[in-house]
């Protein structure tokens, strides 16, 4: 990391005015822009669920999906004007996180950041899931030992890289490589590098969870209902060029990006539901309100231009919607 407290957790678009739809598309468009093939999905029986930041509880049947699932939430500054301190410490609250995840049978990773990852040792050893995730992602799960001990058995451990097309009983998981937000006029990613090769020494410190690789998400469950799901304000468009997703999971930032939510939806032909991730300080608890970090009107909006009929679906701490 070439600069320590100045660097905040993704490229926002607070403060940048017209730049959705004001910036060129550059070199880069989407070939499917004009292709509209969605379903209108209607009771599909699909749940989602928002545990604040990243963390989603997807349900349905007897399913339970869960990405980056993190609710030990403990003071770092990150939203702050200083930003985080790396040398934060982490924390862990397992009656927490028992009870917010009782159950799952997969968690899906998308990058290493202490705000997805710290919470996964507990749940994957509460639950028995199959955790998903890059060989850094893991190797950094093998060096995290929670403050009681635990850590995430290592058998539950699927090492996935960008590519895969996973076929499970009752859904498809089709993992998709990405990239993660940049910030500042450097553009640069908070806690960069990887953790190939032998396990990294012990993790303590938000610092020691780096990004890892960025992974997304594309589910299909049965002929139902098709989610895509992003865990950072960056893609790459030629990845998810095509896809056709009823819902999207769509960060607020962006700001690296010429035309980020435009370009995204075009790229997925114009999804029927938007749902916006990662918009809220995390310093926070739960209990409370969802506070927006500065993200959240600025893709509203965006998406409002872009797609005018796809429905911009707001949940706060905690709320469940149906599909």
């Amino acid at each position: 990391m070439t600069s320590d407290k100045q660097l905040t957790r993704r490229g926002m678009l607070v403060g940048s005015a017209g730049v959705v739809g004001a910036v060129g598309l550059g070199a880069v468009a989407c070939a499917s822009a004009a292709r509209t093939t969605r379903r209108p999905p209607t009771n599909a029986g699909v749940s989602l669920r928002w545990w604040g930041n990243n963390a989603w509880e997807i349900t349905f049947d007897t399913t339970t999906i869960l990405i980056d699932p993190w609710v030990t939430r403990f003071h770092t500054g990150t939203y702050s004007p200083e930003g985080s301190d790396p040398n934060t410490p982490l924390s862990w609250n397992p009656d927490l996180v028992h009870r917010c995840f009782p159950k799952a049978d997969t968690v899906l990773l998308t990058h290493g950041h202490f705000d997805h990852l710290t919470d996964v040792p507990l749940v994957a050893a509460h639950t028995g899931a199959t955790v998903l995730g890059t060989e850094s992602h893991l190797n950094m799960l093998r060096a995290l030992r929670t403050t009681d001990g635990v850590q995430a058995p290592p058998d539950q451990l699927a090492t996935v890289t960008g590519g895969e097309l996973y076929q499970y009983p009752d859904f498809t998981v089709q993992v998709l490589r990405s990239v993660h937000s940049a910030t500042g006029k450097r553009r640069q990613v908070p806690f960069p590098g990887t953790r190939p090769g032998p396990q990294p020494p012990a993790v303590r410190t938000i610092s020691d969870l780096v990004d890892g690789g960025t992974l997304g998400y594309f589910l299909t469950i049965g002929d139902r209902f098709r989610i895509f799901a992003l865990g950072t304000g960056n893609y790459i468009p030629e990845v998810v060029d095509g896809l056709r997703p009823d819902l999207a999971i769509v960060p607020t930032g962006g700001g690296s990006m010429p035309d980020y939510a435009k370009r995204l939806l075009d790229c997925l032909g114009h999804p029927r539901f938007v749902v916006p991730t990662h918009w809220d300080d995390f310093d926070l608890p739960l209990t409370e309100p969802a506070k927006d970090t500065g993200g959240l009107t600025t893709l509203r909006d965006a998406v409002s231009a872009a797609s005018p009929a796809t429905e911009f679906i707001l949940l706060d701490h905690q709320q469940q919607h149906t599909f």
